[in-house]
């Protein structure tokens, strides 16, 4: 296990430029990432945030993505869980909104 505990990456897409070997992963869970369309859509675009997070929310309640959120609250709850993630913006990105929702589940 590395030291910053048990690392899952939470994008649906391999993030370019690390091989698999470099990032040291325990888990890939593509499943809780933003579906295909809502990532598209969103963009990164920092207007489209509040409505992204809000259809999120909404993907997340469907049967296997709330399996990997409850999986993801799982391991926080016995080990240091960190989630990995592509996006450029530290700040707005589909591991925050699930950062929120495991912290407060």
């Amino acid at each position: 296990m590395a030291i910053d505990g048990y690392r899952v990456l939470v994008d649906r897409l391999w993030p370019r430029g690390i091989t698999r070997a470099d990032a040291n992963l325990d888990d890939w869970l593509k499943e809780v990432s933003p579906s295909h369309e809502l990532r598209k859509w969103f963009g990164h675009r920092p207007d489209r945030w509040d409505e992204f997070v809000a259809r999120y929310r909404v993907e997340l309640q469907l049967p296997q993505q709330t399996q990997q959120l409850e999986q993801l609250r799982e391991i926080s709850s016995s080990d240091t869980l960190t989630l990995l993630y592509a996006a450029r913006s530290h700040d707005q990105n589909n591991a925050v909104v699930l950062r929120e929702l495991v912290l407060n589940s």
